[in-house]
């Protein structure tokens, strides 16, 4: 097995209702344990979806940041950015210098940041002195009205 994908961080589910648009795991594309790029086909082109891990040194950020990458289509990315700011967290008062980075990657492989219809934490502490956040995140290809403002189930 590659050593960039042993102890990955990250998992993609996808259903068996879905096969016939044949998903691939690409990791000739990108090779870092904390990114998963899956590819699939509709009409004859390929479209990408990527999960991303992004720990407390932003090591996966810093590599898209390093990274040439020749993949178009990408339609999806989503993950844990471990980034909280005021700008996707109501309960967040400040701007972080991480969220300036994540949005200038996403920008560059043309994604925007997707519209929460329910404001809700996504990361829950036991410690009852610190807020719960926001954390996970998705970007959506630009111009994707058709699967922005996706909600969350409190569950």
């Amino acid at each position: 097995m590659d050593l960039a994908y042993n102890n990955l961080r990250v998992i993609t589910y996808v259903n068996i209702r879905l096969s016939a648009f044949c998903f691939s795991l690409q990791k000739d594309i990108y090779s870092h344990r904390n990114v998963l790029l899956v590819s699939f086909f509709n009409n004859n082109e390929v479209f990408f979806l990527i999960n991303i891990y992004s720990d407390s040194l932003q090591l996966a950020l810093k590599y898209f940041k390093n990274t040439e990458v020749n993949a178009h289509n990408i339609l999806v990315m989503t993950g844990d950015f471990n980034i909280r700011d005021s700008q996707w967290d109501p309960y967040f008062p400040y701007h972080s210098i991480s969220s300036n980075l994540l949005f200038d990657i996403m920008d560059s492989l043309s994604l925007s940041l997707s519209v929460l219809t329910n404001c809700i934490s996504t990361r829950y502490l036991d410690n009852s002195q610190d807020l719960n956040s926001v954390i996970d995140l998705m970007f959506l290809r630009y111009r994707s009205e058709e699967l922005d403002h996706h909600f969350i189930h409190p569950d």
